[in-house]
């Protein structure tokens, strides 16, 4: 890049020109570039090789720092509480998923123990999480469908411990050849060989994300699309647990739409409804909203949050066990819970083709509301995180558990504002807490043989008070910005109406929509000068300013480019008053009627049809009272190749008015697009002219500009 020098007018007439001389920045070739990057990463030193090994394993670096005394009591009442926390959600939240509760109570301990190793925040809580077990749920009933297996099938829950005896379901087995896996496989084996395909290939795209550095989709997940997107989908949450909470058996609606068609049948089957499970739902409910409002009110008095979840289960288990409910009342019970570890097995590879389409938004939706997480606490306790490691960490949570039985996991705001109030510090805490889930592995799962699924539906939908206490937000949220809240409906509604994937899809494509719009149709305005400064303020929105004499300051809030020419066009002739095109049309006509006159040697003749004073203010051309327009551009970020082609065809016409064209204020970026499209003319020789760091600089060229003889100005 050639240095400029650039001489502007002071803010003072009587100052001599400032000049401004650009830096000049080395740019290499791209060869060059890529060579230096690959010296860079192909290098193999020790001191190269243990900064790999301890960036992609964080807990090297702080583990060795760790501050026992400090730390230690606040990261194992933290880990506890979590643990104690995570039991209960795991096994209701296998409910969403349509598998197993065993399966959650291995991705609960499993992504605990990863994130310990790789993850870079202090404070977040990976694990199994409401709106991903939801979309997994979503295509595991699918394929379950499709393979010939009905999800409402609840047999083989009765029978889940035969595989722990080292044989198949002793269900009907179904014979699948998908490809080149054949093999004889029952309804549980086959939705977790979906789910675990799904995992890992959702992991395997996030991975993929941080070695391609595409952390910046997640920017397009804007506030108002997740925290529609996470309203929407706890809509169909709810509604998917009514069937447990009142014990009709439905069939699980599948494709669009899911949200009326879940409804409908509820309805359709309210009268058959066990009288059981809803009493037990209602006190289970009524118990859980209870103890969660006086938390929320005395949270400050409370050392850690009350372990409501787990009481409530501990109770419900002893008294439908002891009451008989399944056997007397029918009511239908989680079934056996078995212990210990499935040995791990390779993912399903060819049912991954049938799922490769649905990882997608699994995975974005998964490492957006990490890093998202991660950010929020590493800012409010004044660390850092690494945005691309948290990829690493979160999409490795994914692979590794995909191979020992587990579904997709992310961060969790909910139990991630319990870890940070009962003291965590460090990761340590995740450790505790997978030492908790793995004690109820080994020893405790098969004493929640009795617990009723209407209990778990009812831990579901109270979790869930958060996400629809958005909707008392909305007015709150129209006052503020209605276009954000415009967004969040429209995702809230697609995501419950239509599906999850397609809600997030359309919240997203919306949202860019809303910003195209906008910048298509930005704020304008003239300015007035602020009395006795050298400040400039739009004269719509302000008393008392001071028009500029014989020039017109127009304002633009808005990049210019292709889609919003137009609008600056009419935008900028509304505002000034004059369109130069039209003006210099009607100059010229009015030119060709005089010299029509003077050649018939009539000068003080009249226009047929017009008396003398209609004639003469036809002939006379309008007077215009501005010499100068100034064109603020501080809101202009950037030009492409139409916005630069429209300042230069406004300088031409207005120039042919003998208006000049100035413009003010503009980024280093927007000079050089200008220098480059050539409007400053050959070498850039009229740039002193026409363009100034400060609006004040150019009213003071325009003031000290000389009245043109035989043009419009005044």
């Amino acid at each position: 890049m050639e240095k400029q020098t650039q001489a502007i007018k002071m803010d003072v007439s009587a100052a001599p020109p400032l000049l401004m001389e650009r830096k000049v920045h080395v740019q290499l070739h791209w060869r060059q570039i890529i060579q230096a990057k690959l010296r860079k990463s192909c290098s193999c030193t020790t001191k190269r090789l243990k900064n790999i090994v301890m960036g992609f394993f964080p807990v090297l670096r702080w583990l060795p720092k760790y501050r026992c005394r400090e730390y230690i009591w606040g990261d194992v009442m933290s880990g506890v509480v979590i643990g104690i926390i995570l039991v209960p959600q795991a096994i209701a939240y296998s409910l969403l998923a349509g598998l197993q509760p065993i399966y959650s109570l291995y991705t609960s301990f499993f992504a605990n123990l990863i994130y310990f190793l790789m993850g870079t925040s202090r404070h977040v809580s990976v694990g199994i999480f409401s709106l991903l077990c939801l979309m997994v749920g979503q295509v595991v009933d699918r394929e379950l469908l499709l393979a010939g297996f009905d999800p409402n099938d609840e047999a083989d829950a009765a029978r889940h411990s035969d595989r722990w005896n080292g044989s198949h379901w002793n269900g009907t087995a179904f014979n699948l050849t998908l490809g080149a896996w054949s093999a004889a496989c029952g309804k549980d084996c086959y939705a977790i060989g979906v789910a675990t395909a799904l995992t890992f290939l959702a992991g395997v795209y996030q991975v993929l994300m941080g070695v391609f550095r595409l952390g910046f989709v997640s920017v397009y997940l804007s506030e108002p699309v997740l925290d529609g997107f996470a309203t929407g989908a706890s809509l169909i949450i709810l509604t998917a647990q009514v069937k447990y909470l009142i014990g009709v058996k439905i069939p699980r609606s599948q494709g669009h739409g899911i949200l009326v068609t879940t409804w409908i049948s509820i309805f359709q089957n309210v009268t058959q409804a066990n009288p059981c499970d809803v009493i037990t739902s209602a006190v289970c409910i009524a118990v859980l909203v209870a103890a969660k409002e006086l938390g929320d009110r005395y949270k400050r008095q409370l050392k850690m949050p009350l372990p409501t979840e787990l009481v409530v289960i501990i109770v419900a288990t002893l008294v439908s066990h002891y009451g008989k409910l399944n056997e007397v009342y029918a009511s239908s019970v989680s079934g056996a819970i078995p212990t210990g570890f499935i040995p791990p097995e390779l993912p399903h590879f060819q049912l991954m083709r049938r799922v490769a389409v649905d990882a997608v938004p699994l995975a974005i939706v998964g490492f957006a509301f990490t890093i998202s997480l991660s950010e929020m606490f590493a800012k409010k306790y004044a660390y850092t995180v690494r945005p691309n490691q948290e990829m690493f960490a979160i999409g490795f949570c994914n692979i590794v558990p995909s191979f020992f039985h587990c579904f997709a996991t992310s961060a969790a705001l909910a139990k991630t504002l319990v870890k940070t109030s009962t003291g965590c510090q460090t990761q340590v805490s995740s450790v505790v807490s997978a030492a908790v889930v793995l004690l109820v592995l080994l020893f405790l799962a098969p004493l929640f043989y009795s617990l009723q699924k209407c209990v778990l539906a009812c831990i579901i939908i109270v979790s869930l008070r958060g996400a629809l206490r958005k909707f008392r937000d909305l007015p709150q949220r129209c006052r503020v910005n209605k276009v954000d809240a415009l967004v969040w409906g429209v995702t809230v509604f697609s995501s419950a109406l239509i599906s999850t994937e397609m809600g997030l899809l359309v919240g997203v494509v919306f949202s860019m929509l809303c910003i195209i719009v906008r910048t298509q149709r930005p704020r304008t305005g003239l300015l007035g000068q602020i009395q006795g400064t050298a400040f400039y303020e739009d004269d719509w929105e302000y008393e008392s300013l001071s028009p500029v004499p014989h020039a017109k300051i127009f304002r633009f809030e808005a990049p210019l480019y292709y889609a919003n020419r137009d609008f600056f066009l009419k935008s900028l002739y509304r505002r000034t008053g004059l369109e130069p095109t039209l003006e210099a049309a009607r100059r010229r006509k009015t030119e060709k009627k005089q010299k029509e006159h003077l050649k018939k040697g009539n000068r003080g003749s009249v226009v047929k049809g017009l008396d003398e004073a209609e004639t003469a203010s036809h002939l006379v051309p309008k007077q215009i009272d501005f010499h100068t327009i100034i064109i603020d551009c501080s809101s202009v970020t950037f030009l492409d190749s139409a916005g630069i082609i429209t300042l230069k065809e406004i300088q031409k016409d207005y120039n042919e008015l003998n208006i000049t064209v100035l413009l003010a204020c503009c980024s280093p970026s927007v000079i050089d697009s200008l220098a480059r499209g050539g409007y400053f003319g050959e070498e850039d020789k009229k740039m002193h002219e026409l363009l100034f760091y400060s609006i004040h600089g150019a009213v003071q060229f325009a003031r000290d500009r000389p009245v043109l003889a035989g043009g419009s100005a005044v």
